[in-house]
């Protein structure tokens, strides 16, 4: 009897606590789609290998007022990369490459000036490649002037390095293409059909498919966006627009995914699980950061460009045209995604404090959810004080450069002009020795129209960094 009572009570008080926060996790959600306007948006929480949450929340289709449900499927764009990402794991796991080798040893007809290029540096962003993306269509994503793949690749061919491969970063395009171009040769088949046969079969992922705007696909979520100005004509108020884009069959190891939270969510059960990757070392070795040629760690590890490297629940994930996002956190056995139909919803602003519901410490260890969450309540222009009081409190207070900068710019583009502004300031007290932190904040206040003080901030990141050359057309135009 005294069993039965522990036992029900056990139950009980189980049950409690998933509600309490399944509800801390409707309020977050249900406060972010009120600020950020957010039509539709899916969850799902990962925990202890199982879904522990998959829920969905307002209007999928605005033009025909179909609500979200579970089965509703929405663009994830540059979250594309980390299957990219395992993909090539998966080569190197059935030795077939070696990730320290240069591209030029598995394809041929590259530059020389590629030569040196490795596979870790396409992962990681720091090849120096120049950007596909470049010579596509700046509004639509599709071909342009260049007609097909051939002729794109030829241009591309021609264009010079932007720096010598392993000095810096530079989120580019070029990197997945050609990762791509390794899948198809050592697959013998399309990667289209290679991620369809070793990730998405085997993690029972149904509803998953390659596409965009051209693309018939059942039960998807258009994704929407706010403009403030359209065809010449301003507005006095963002009006909601549709966005079409094109994903050219080449560039979707880049971006050309559209899935579920539910669907991630058992991928990243799979991955964790063994069904994936065979080795948990294979695993570990792709959410590490290598390093570039001065010896400091990258920011992305290799294909995951939310990496959150630190001692206390660490974090690895990725997001995606500003409207989808998840993270895992390895050492918790847990896991939070999002997606949005919202270009510019950003998830990733607020993933941790969805984490905190369920590990409430996780929000202490994430300077960049602390900041945000204080910061909205006290103001962004107390951002170096607020920072200077919790140093002082917490020595192992470190925000990330990276993240701080990548923050700033999601803000810029939702035209907050005045807190990103405060959040590259501080970016620029914290790293006063980081040209590319008075670059970025050059840049902003010019958008801001402060362009003496831009002049001096384009100074000053010069100075340190004497190879900063868009830096120098930048000032060119402003002296």
């Amino acid at each position: 009897m005294k069993n039965s009572i522990l036992i029900t009570l056990v139950i009980a008080g189980t049950s409690l606590s998933a509600q309490n926060k399944t509800a801390d996790v409707d309020s977050i959600i249900k406060r972010e789609m009120s600020e950020r306007k957010i039509p539709g948006l899916q969850i799902a929480v990962v925990q202890d290998g199982k879904i522990a949450l998959n829920k969905s929340y307002g209007t999928g289709n605005i033009q025909d007022n179909i609500a979200v449900d579970n089965q509703t499927i929405f663009a994830i764009n540059s979250c594309t990369k980390v299957f990219t990402s395992v993909a090539i794991m998966q080569l190197v796991e059935d030795g077939k490459i070696e990730l320290s080798d240069p591209v030029s040893k598995y394809l041929d007809g590259l530059p020389p000036s590629w030569a040196p290029v490795t596979i870790k540096q396409l992962l990681t962003h720091c090849s120096g490649l120049p950007d596909l993306l470049k010579l596509l269509d700046p509004y639509t994503g599709g071909l342009a002037a260049l007609k097909n793949e051939e002729a794109i690749w030829e241009k591309l061919k021609s264009i010079p390095l932007e720096f010598q491969p392993g000095e810096r970063f530079s989120y580019n395009q070029t990197n997945a293409y050609l990762l791509g171009k390794i899948i198809d040769k050592f697959r013998e088949k399309p990667f289209v059909e290679v991620f369809s046969e070793k990730q998405f079969e085997p993690a029972g992922m149904g509803s998953t498919i390659f596409g965009d705007s051209r693309d018939v696909i059942p039960h998807f979520a258009p994704t929407y966006f706010y403009r403030t100005a359209l065809d010449g004509q301003k507005y006095m108020e963002p009006k909601m627009v549709n966005n079409y884009y094109e994903f050219p069959y080449f560039r979707r190891t880049a971006a050309g995914l559209n899935s579920t939270a539910k669907d991630i969510a058992q991928w990243v059960i799979a991955l964790q699980s063994g069904k994936l990757l065979k080795s948990k070392a294979t695993i570990e070795a792709m959410w590490s950061p290598i390093q570039f040629n001065s010896g400091e760690n990258t920011p992305w590890a290799l294909g995951w460009g939310l990496a959150k490297f630190r001692k206390h629940h660490r974090a690895i994930g990725m997001s995606g045209g500003g409207r989808a996002a998840f993270l895992i956190y390895p050492d918790d056995d847990l896991a939070v995604i999002v997606l949005t139909n919202l270009g510019g919803g950003s998830p990733e602003d607020y993933l941790e404090e969805l984490a905190a519901c369920y590990i409430p410490d996780i929000l202490n260890a994430d300077p960049l959810t602390f900041l945000r969450i204080n910061l909205r309540k006290t103001g962004f222009d107390r951002a170096i004080k607020v920072v200077k009081e919790q140093i002082k409190k917490d020595p192992y207070f470190k925000p990330n450069e990276f993240e701080l900068n990548e923050w700033a710019y999601r803000m810029m583009q939702k035209g907050e002009i005045k807190n990103a502004l405060q959040i590259f300031k501080l970016n620029v007290f914290l790293f006063p020795n980081s040209w590319n932190a008075y670059d970025s904040y050059g840049e902003a206040l010019l958008k801001d129209n402060s362009k003496e003080e831009a002049i001096r901030m384009y100074k000053k990141s010069i100075e340190l960094n004497q190879k900063n050359e868009n830096g120098k057309k930048v000032l060119e135009t402003l002296i």
